[in-house]
């Protein structure tokens, strides 16, 4: 299944959120930070990226995850147990 981006506006929370589903390639992952950062910079705060209906994360793609969470700030939520470890694993490599 291709990888699918869409944005939705949290408003209880105030946040924006950056709903991914499918699969994340590196070339997707890099695209996500790109339209996150973009987004930062028209004035959107506080965008969390919601990995929840991801069903493939290949190896290449952590790092990207690592760098928007760690670097850039945004903040990661619904990201299953195997995906958070292949992030965490990521980090020791670093």
């Amino acid at each position: 299944m291709p990888t699918q981006i869409t944005q939705l506006d949290d408003v209880e929370r105030n946040k924006t959120v950056l709903r991914v589903e499918g699969e994340m390639t590196f070339d997707d992952a890099v695209l996500l930070e790109k339209i996150a950062l973009q987004m930062r910079d028209v004035g959107k705060d506080n965008i969390v990226l919601d990995l929840a209906d991801l069903d493939f994360l290949d190896s290449e793609s952590a790092p990207v995850l690592k760098r928007m969470e760690e670097t850039h700030g945004f903040e990661i939520e619904g990201i299953q147990f195997f995906v958070q470890n292949v992030i965490n694993d990521t980090e020791r490599m670093s």
